[in-house]
């Protein structure tokens, strides 16, 4: 696990580190006072990821798409 703040984080880094601390919890070989703190970790991270993913949706939805199929226009996109 890395010490880097959850909100520099990819999605894709954010995710791998939740996996590591899933599988942690998982395997139960962590004392009390740790697994409280990687419980913690992984709640922020799994609500980072939940941002992430609700941004790139929204991002997704503002794309119109033609009668043909193919995008006919976007809106921008603020923040880009």
């Amino acid at each position: 696990m890395t010490e880097t703040p959850v909100s520099e984080m990819s999605f894709e880094a954010a995710m791998a580190e939740l996996d590591q601390v899933v599988a942690k919890l998982e395997h139960g070989e962590v004392a009390l006072e740790d697994s409280i703190k990687l419980y913690e970790r992984g709640a922020t991270l799994k609500a980072h990821c939940e941002a992430k993913l609700k941004d790139a949706t929204e991002k997704v939805e503002k794309i119109s798409v033609g009668s043909d199929g193919k995008p006919a226009s976007a809106q921008p996109v603020e923040g880009l």
